[in-house]
């Protein structure tokens, strides 16, 4: 990023704030548009339940809602129809450019980047002060983590300005709000999405001191707000993100601030909850909380994989969720070095290390060679094996015996024909199988590499390089994710299979070019 742009983004950073405390977050469309939010969600107005929260109002909220009270349209078609007038409708999605895999790669950042954002009234948009990369179909938005894996590709490709207004708009919402929200719309404020934030800042080039002393306080806030339950979570219990173990040690989980259906899906989840025979509050927050794992929906959450009124989120350790915690306490910890401050070096180094034996303890399995998800009601691991068991060996904290064990776990069940399986286990949810998935490939490969298992990681990052121009010559698109059984578009979950796509750009590209580098990207494509 040039001096004169990153002057520009930290101004608009500042702009954003107000002084002296976190900014009060903005209604969400269920709060702000109540009973035409319920009648549209209700009636499926639209088949996608986020066409309507992504839209863009017209008129002032209030005006509308007037309108609205007038009117009383009756009908799906009326509510369509007064919609269509009072709201501009989110567009379309990027198109095929190109004949070659790494030059459509190239040329979808442009179609994918947005510029600034001041959202009108009435929006669900959240201001941010630099560009962005969006994930592209339904997907209009910055989204928390699969940011870091679009970064990884437009760092390949030198696009280093996208890595730094991106870091730039994460750093201010952490500033406004505490922490980064699962998406930048007001109906993701109340989750975050898996912490790479620390991961993100190491893409960076950027050594200003100022901006290091900026992302540092971001960084610190970030672990403060995973953290925030610590207090509250009293003997073997859990408290919002944070989970007492037997030992009184602290681990974390997902969670949601609230309690409701989700606004993109509420009338998914009124379902749900219906289905359930439970409360459905309780049954919202494993939902919601699913949402802010990234993993939703995943049997890793079900009590019965054939039932997603069986989720139970907020009961499970995940091992993914405490090693990407791991990352960003060590990388605190290493950045208070750096800037000579020593007891915030030491309090980071030992929370770190607490949390390692935590994970030795609780997450890890020898009899079954792998890592998996704690259980705190049956003080088990549960018994689904994912493609989380490599998370370890990506942060690093994993033992050569115990790296060589899921390596050989990873060769026998989860290495599939296009790619590294998810789950094992077929229910028609999108985080199972027989779907693969960008990031998962990614941090199977680094995993893998960091521990000397140089062959297996090319072999998955060949197969999924391969399933991905084979589906990309059918189709002209790049998708979110892939059957990687058949090598061919992926399914199920609650919305149609999305193209674009961010995450699938970014890892697919980052790995051509390191397959590149070790000769085999000739094979791989």
């Amino acid at each position: 990023m040039s001096r004169s742009i990153l002057l520009r983004a930290m101004i608009a950073v500042a702009a954003l704030m107000l002084p002296g405390a976190a900014s009060a977050a903005p209604p969400s469309p269920a709060e702000l548009y109540g009973p035409l939010f319920e009648a549209v969600q209700r009636e499926r107005v639209f088949d996608d339940g986020k066409t309507f929260v992504d839209a863009t109002a017209r008129a002032r909220p209030e005006a509308i809602l007037t309108a609205y009270e007038q009117e009383r349209p009756a009908t799906r078609e009326a509510l369509r129809a007064f919609v269509e007038r009072h709201f501009i409708l989110p567009g379309d999605g990027a198109q095929d450019t190109a004949d070659n895999l790494v030059a459509h790669i190239g040329g979808l950042w442009p179609q994918l980047t947005r510029p600034p954002l001041d959202p009108p009234a009435g929006s669900s948009a959240l201001a941010l002060p630099a560009p962005y990369v969006v994930p592209g179909g339904r997907f209009r938005e910055i989204y928390y983590w699969d940011s870091y894996f679009t970064m990884l590709g437009l760092k390949v490709d030198g696009r280093d300005d996208l890595v730094e207004a991106m870091l730039a708009d994460f750093v201010s919402l952490i500033e406004r709000y505490g922490h980064i929200p699962n998406g930048t719309r007001s109906y993701y404020l109340s989750r975050s999405q898996p912490p790479f934030f620390a991961l993100m800042v190491g893409l960076s080039d950027n050594d200003s001191p100022a901006l290091a002393r900026a992302r540092l306080a971001a960084l610190r806030a970030e672990h403060a707000y995973w953290m925030r339950g610590a207090a509250c979570a009293g003997t073997h219990g859990a408290c919002e993100r944070v989970v007492r173990m037997p030992d009184g040690s602290l681990l974390n989980r997902y969670w949601d601030d609230k309690a409701t259906p989700r606004d993109e899906s509420w009338a998914e989840d009124v379902a749900t909850a219906r289905e359930s025979n439970r409360d459905p509050a309780i049954v919202y927050r494993h939902l919601r909380a699913g949402a802010e794992s990234g993993w939703d929906f995943s049997s890793r959450w079900l009590s019965d994989p054939a039932r997603l009124a069986t989720i139970r989120t907020t009961d499970i350790v995940p091992v993914d969720l405490n090693s990407l915690l791991w990352t960003l306490e060590t990388t605190i910890a290493r950045r208070c070095r750096a800037s000579a401050e020593a007891a915030c070096a030491g309090t980071f180094a030992a929370l770190a290390e607490r949390r390692h034996a935590a994970i030795n303890r609780y997450l890890w399995n020898g009899s079954q060679a792998r890592f998996g998800d704690w259980d705190r009601e049956s003080r088990r691991l549960t018994p689904v094996l994912s493609a989380a068991t490599l998370y370890p060996l990506f942060a690093g904290i994993a033992s050569r015996d115990q790296a060589r064990a899921v390596a050989s776990t990873v060769r026998k069940d989860l290495l599939a024909p296009g790619g590294l399986r998810t789950t094992l286990a077929r229910t028609g949810q999108q985080w199972d199988a027989p779907n693969g998935w960008a990031p998962l490939q990614w941090v199977a490969a680094e995993a893998l590499k960091n521990y000397g298992e140089h062959a297996l990681a090319r072999t998955i990052a060949a197969r999924w390089v391969a399933t991905v121009e084979r589906t990309w010559r059918g189709t002209g698109k790049m998708l979110e994710k892939y059957d990687i059984e058949e090598q061919r578009p992926g399914g199920g979950g609650e919305y149609p299979l999305q193209d674009g796509f961010g995450w699938t750009n970014g890892v697919t590209r980052a790995l051509i070019a390191e397959l590149d580098e070790t000769g085999a990207g000739r094979e791989a494509r």
